[in-house]
């Protein structure tokens, strides 16, 4: 269910939910904006997705919600983020990488004072090298975050504003003090 094709018929817990999104403030930095969200996994659903161009990095973030629980989430919401970021080459080598970035994933959840169960997912180092026709390509290496939760609390805001932050992480962003907002960048004609 989209949250701009209406909420008639649709649960109050979700409705809740769907305007604690729209509450939100992530950093001006990632441009989120809404996407068509998954059909099959769950009853309702909606999904975010976010650009940091001149980083080279996106996300997805998806609230589904099944009023009648699924066992699997130990809950009736569920959490599905992914993030994917070019990386500078001597990064993308780091055989902890995999291990930092499910770091960054429960720092940001803890920084956000988001609680959840259910935690889990996968890192993945990427080196993508071009051969023949394609050889004249840039050797690229990239980091892809796909983790799911289960949300304990109804602060669906601070979710998707723990997961805006980790898309400006993998970006190479630096942390933002609490308190400062980060200023729009500003282009000259």
């Amino acid at each position: 269910m989209s949250a701009a094709s209406g909420l008639s018929g649709v649960p109050e817990s979700f409705r809740a939910a769907i305007y604690e999104l729209k509450a939100a403030e992530t950093r001006s930095e990632a441009v989120v904006e809404e996407i068509p969200a998954p059909a099959r996994l769950a009853p309702y659903a909606v999904a975010l997705s976010a650009e940091i161009e001149e980083h080279m990095a996106t996300g997805r973030f998806i609230l589904l919600h099944d009023p009648e629980g699924q066992e699997s989430w130990s809950g009736t919401f569920r959490v599905v983020i992914y993030i994917r970021a070019e990386l500078e080459p001597e990064m993308g080598n780091d055989p902890l990488l995999a291990s930092v970035a499910w770091t960054w994933l429960a720092d940001s959840l803890a920084q956000h004072g988001v609680q959840h169960t259910q935690a889990g997912g996968t890192a993945t180092r990427i080196l993508s090298e071009s051969f023949g026709s394609l050889e004249t390509r840039v050797a690229s290496n990239d980091v892809e975050l796909r983790a799911s939760w289960t949300p304990v609390d109804t602060r669906f805001g601070a979710h998707l504003e723990a997961w805006a932050d980790m898309v400006c992480s993998f970006a190479g962003l630096p942390p933002l003090p609490d308190g400062v907002v980060a200023l729009p960048h500003l282009r000259r004609n």
